[in-house]
């Protein structure tokens, strides 16, 4: 067995305590330092940052570099103190981080930044399909480079991890957001998100049984409030309560019961996503009419056109307009409303992913034999691998399995 160093701070991940020497001296073999950039995010209204001062430690510590833009951490509260003491290094100019081997960012790759790139480099970011255009994927395979998209990377389990822990943090965000607006300092009626004794608790409708909707139900439950969920699916409402472990007040959308639920909410949260069976807007304007006046409509679909005809996309800055006397909120990317639990979240996605890519040769070579991260992959050294964009842009796309196969 190889020896242990006890005191060390450069120990390998756990598992590998355990490895007959020749078994160490072959992942010695196989390991790869990855040069990490982390710029400062340019994306309007994007506070979080993929790395945490503490991630960038372990990373230093298993014989990586990170190299940070000043000032990347700051939106999340993460000085370059905090990590410059931890092992990054701070550099002034943009370019020098896009010239790092490997790039991670959160909001997606822009013109400008791709014409910083020097190429035959590894991505990652958010892909946001629909914010995208073909001149940016074109330039993005001129660069030959290997670009992963954060939210198409799969776990072990077959889920999405970090579009699954954003949309938890979107979900119980959208209740105390709820609870900022219904008070008289933001302009609210002055009532309670909650149930107090002897006062009747307030009505919380959620549109949708998916994970933002699912974890919005547990932080309202939880205050005491009145929740009502609708959505398209029995087996996703079954789902629900299977994991809230009780029953709540749920249906499908018929437009009726909906209505009528409408009528009396406090709070609306719209957590249905688009691309299912049903065309148009879940909630009409002639709906939200009929609503309270003061009741407040958080609308986390506006990203992919909303769930309410009223609905209008705004931003972290001005947040809130008011339509027939019902407040809406229509901030995408809400988790970035708390931007280091955020931050916190996606650092524990990335950082583990980056080990293993270190540990295993590389992308290239983990990629193989990682499914989920191949899933994550829309460019392969300069071949587009993602047929959806391919379909958007008029653009060739490559069954991405064929070319590792072939390489």
């Amino acid at each position: 067995m190889a020896p242990l160093s006890e005191g060390s701070k450069n120990f390998p991940l756990g598992h590998e305590f355990y490895q007959p020497k020749e078994g160490m001296l072959e992942l010695e073999r196989r390991r790869k330092q990855l040069v990490i950039g982390i710029p400062k995010e340019e994306y309007r209204g994007e506070n979080r940052v993929c790395l945490t001062p503490q991630s960038v430690e372990l990373l230093v510590n298993n014989g990586h570099e990170v190299v940070l833009e000043r000032g990347a951490g700051l939106a999340s509260n993460y000085t370059d103190k905090e990590y410059s003491e931890n092992g990054a290094r701070i550099v002034l100019e943009k370019k020098e981080v896009y010239q790092c081997d490997t790039v991670m960012q959160v909001s997606p790759f822009s013109s400008a930044e791709i014409d910083m790139l020097r190429g035959n480099q590894i991505l990652f970011s958010a892909l946001q399909i629909k914010s995208q255009c073909g001149e940016n994927v074109r330039k993005l395979m001129q660069k030959k480079v290997t670009a992963i998209a954060l939210e198409l990377v799969k776990d072990r389990d077959n889920f999405y991890p970090v579009v699954r822990s954003m949309a938890e943090i979107a979900g119980i965000s959208s209740i105390m957001i709820a609870g900022e607006y219904l008070s008289k300092a933001h302009g609210g009626k002055g009532v309670m998100l909650g149930g107090i004794t002897g006062i009747t608790p307030t009505e919380v409708v959620i549109l949708g049984a998916g994970t933002a909707a699912e974890y919005a139900t547990r932080s309202a439950l939880g205050l005491g409030a009145m929740v009502k969920v609708f959505d398209d699916s029995i087996y996703r409402l079954r789902r629900l309560e299977d994991h809230l472990g009780h029953r709540v007040f749920t249906s499908i959308l018929h437009p009726n019961v909906l209505e009528k639920a409408l009528a009396s909410a406090d709070v609306v949260i719209g957590a249905l996503r688009h691309g299912r069976e049903f065309s148009g807007y879940m909630v009409t304007e002639e709906m939200v009419e009929k609503m309270k006046p003061g009741s407040i409509i958080i609308d986390l679909s506006i990203d992919q056109g909303g769930c309410f005809e009223t609905s209008m996309m705004t931003n972290h800055k001005d947040p809130v307009y008011k339509k027939h006397g019902v407040l809406h909120y229509c901030v995408p990317n809400v988790p970035s409303h708390v931007a280091r639990t955020a931050s916190l979240a996606l650092s524990n996605i990335c950082a583990p992913l980056l080990l293993n890519i270190g540990q295993n040769g590389g992308v290239h070579k983990f990629i193989k034999n990682d499914i989920g991260l191949r899933k994550g992959a829309y460019v392969y050294r300069g071949i587009l691998t993602n047929r959806r964009l391919g379909d958007t842009f008029g653009i060739l796309a490559k069954d991405i399995d064929l070319l590792l196969a072939a390489m």
